[in-house]
C-alpha cells in the first residue's frame, strides 16, 4: 500500500532507505526545536510581555510534526518543513516591538493566506521574475549576517555601550571590552566546535554542537557559581516527559495590527515576510527535488503548485500555532542523501517532531550560549550566496551591498530590503534603463520611498 501510494519502488527507493532518510532530516533540522523558541522567547512586544519557551517548544513541535506529514502526503517529496530560520528574527525583532504578540502572527497569518493566493493566481511566479537574482541572493545574505549578529548579542560576545560612556563605537566585545564570565566561554567553545564540525562535513553539526555544548554548561553550571546565564539556566529539569501545553494555539489577531501601526508599515512588514518565505522556499524546492532526482524532462518539480500551496499552508499553520512562519527545510537534503525520494521519509521526519511534543523539560533546558553558535554558524551558510552576486556591476552590486549592510547595521531585514529596492530603481534609471525595472518592483519602491520618508511627509501634511 505505502509502496503504491509514494511510488517508492517507482522512485529507485525501499523502504528501509526512506526511514533512514527521515531520520537523518530529522536529525538535522531538530536544532529548531531550541533555537526558534529562544529566538521569538528573546523578544518582547509593544507591551513588554514575552511568549512563555515551554509553549514555544510545544507550538514548534507541533507545526513542524503536522506540516511535515501533509508535504509527505499531499506533495509526495522528501521535504520537511518547520519555522523559519530568518523569518522568526524578522517576528522577533522587527514586528513585535510595533504590536502585541497576537497581532504580529496574525500578520503571519495574512502573509501565508496571501502566498496561497499568489501560487492559485500564478502571480507568485510573476514577483519571482520581477526581482533580479542577485537581490534575491543579497536578501539572503543579508538576513545572515543579521542572525549572526544576534548570535553574538544574545551570548554576550557583543554588547551595546551604554550612551553613557560618551563614545562613537555603538558596541564592544563582551560587557566590558573583554571577555569575561563561564557563559561567554561556553558560546565560544560551541562556535569553535560547530565550525569545525561543518567544516569536516559531519551530518547534523548544528543539532550535535548544541547538546554537545548543553552538557558541558550543566557541568559548569552545577560546579561553578555563575550569576546568571540569561534567560534559560541550564539545570536538569524533574523531569524529561511532559504532557504538552499548547497554551499558544489560536492566539492571533488577523487586523489587529493597523490599528498599532501604519497601513504602510503594516503592508511593507507583509512585503517583507512574504519576500523573506517567497524565493528562500523556491530555492530549497527546486534544489532538493533536484538532488533527488525527480525533476521532469523540462527541469521542472512535480506538481510544484501543490507543493507551493502547502508550504504557504505552513506559514497560516505557524502563525495561527504563534510558532512563527513555517518553510519548507534544505536539511532535507540530508533525508536525500541517505537515499529518501518519496513522502514516506516525511512521516518519520514529523512523528518524530510529534515525539518531541512530550519532551518540552528536555529541550527548554539549553542555554542561549550553547544554541547561539547555530545562529552563527547559519549565518555562515547564507552567506555564501554573496560568491554569486556580479560585484562588478555597479546597477547590481551597489543595491546588492545595500541590501546587504543595512539590514544588521539598522537591525531591520525591511530597511535592507527597502534601501536595495530603492538603489537599484534609482540606479538603473541614471543609466537610462529604467525600463529594465519591473512595475512590481517600482510599486515596491515607491512603497519604501514612502516608508523612509514618512516623518516629513506626516509634517508636511500636517498628520503630526
Amino acid at each position: 500500500m505505502f509502496d503504491r501510494y509514494f511510488r517508492i519502488s517507482e522512485r529507485g527507493s525501499t523502504l528501509g532507505r526512506e526511514i533512514r532518510g527521515g531520520l537523518a532530516t530529522f536529525f538535522t533540522m531538530a536544532y529548531i526545536l531550541v533555537l526558534n523558541p529562544i529566538i521569538l522567547g528573546s523578544a518582547e512586544d509593544k507591551f513588554g510581555h514575552r511568549l512563555d519557551p515551554v509553549q514555544l517548544t510545544t507550538a514548534t513541535a507541533l507545526v513542524a510534526a503536522v506540516m511535515t506529514v501533509v508535504m509527505g502526503i499531499g506533495g509526495n517529496l522528501p521535504l520537511a518543513l518547520a519555522a523559519g530560520l530568518g523569518l522568526n528574527a524578522v517576528v522577533a525583532f522587527q514586528i513585535a516591538p510595533l504590536m502585541s504578540w497576537d497581532d504580529a502572527m496574525g500578520l503571519i497569518v495574512v502573509e501565508g493566506l496571501l502566498i496561497c493566493v499568489l501560487v492559485v493566481t500564478g502571480l507568485r511566479e510573476a514577483v519571482m521574475r520581477a526581482i533580479p537574482q542577485p537581490l534575491k541572493q543579497a536578501i539572503s545574505v543579508g538576513i545572515g549576517l543579521f542572525i549572526a549578529f544576534i548570535g553574538f548579542v544574545d551570548a554576550g560576545f557583543v554588547s551595546r555601550i551604554p550612551d553613557a560612556a560618551h563614545t562613537t563605537v555603538p558596541v564592544q566585545l563582551g560587557g566590558s571590552g573583554t571577555l569575561t564570565g563561564w557563559p561567554v566561554l561556553v558560546f565560544c567553545l560551541g562556535v569553535l566546535l560547530t565550525v569545525g564540525l561543518l567544516a569536516r562535513k559531519v551530518k547534523g553539526a548544528i543539532l550535535i554542537s548544541i547538546v554537545t555544548m548543553t552538557l558541558v554548561a550543566l557541568v559548569i553550571n552545577s560546579v561553578a557559581d555563575i550569576k546568571s546565564w540569561g534567560l534559560t539556566t541550564p539545570e536538569w529539569p524533574d523531569k524529561v516527559v511532559d504532557t504538552p501545553d499548547f497554551g499558544l494555539l489560536g492566539r492571533f489577531s488577523l487586523f489587529g495590527a493597523f490599528g498599532e501601526t501604519g497601513a504602510i508599515t503594516v503592508v511593507l512588514l507583509v512585503f517583507t515576510l512574504i519576500l523573506s518565505d517567497f524565493f528562500d522556499t523556491m530555492g530549497t524546492v527546486v534544489g532538493i527535488t533536484a538532488e533527488a532526482g525527480l525533476l521532469d524532462e523540462g527541469g521542472k518539480v512535480p506538481h510544484l503548485g501543490r507543493v507551493l500551496l502547502i508550504d504557504g499552508a505552513a506559514a497560516v499553520a505557524g502563525g495561527a500555532a504563534s510558532a512563527s512562519s513555517a518553510t519548507s527545510y534544505i536539511e532535507s537534503a540530508a533525508g536525500v542523501g541517505e537515499g529518501a525520494r518519496t513522502g514516506f521519509a516525511n512521516l518519520v521526519t514529523g512523528g518524530l517532531f510529534g515525539l518531541a511534543l512530550f519532551l518540552t523539560p528536555l529541550l527548554t533546558i539549553v542555554p542561549l550560549q550553547a544554541a547561539a553558535p547555530a545562529l552563527v554558524a547559519v549565518g555562515f551558510l547564507m552567506m555564501t550566496q554573496v560568491k554569486h552576486i556580479d560585484w562588478d556591476r555597479y546597477d547590481i552590486a551597489v543595491p546588492a551591498f545595500l541590501t546587504i549592510a543595512v539590514m544588521p547595521f539598522t537591525y531591520s531585514i525591511t530597511n535592507g530590503i527597502g534601501a536595495g529596492f530603492l538603489a537599484y530603481a534609482v540606479i538603473k534609471t541614471v543609466l537610462g534603463r529604467a525600463r529594465e525595472v519591473h512595475w512590481l518592483l517600482w510599486a515596491a519602491s515607491a512603497l519604501f520611498l514612502v516608508y523612509f520618508a514618512i516623518d516629513p511627509i506626516e509634517q508636511v501634511l500636517g498628520v503630526k
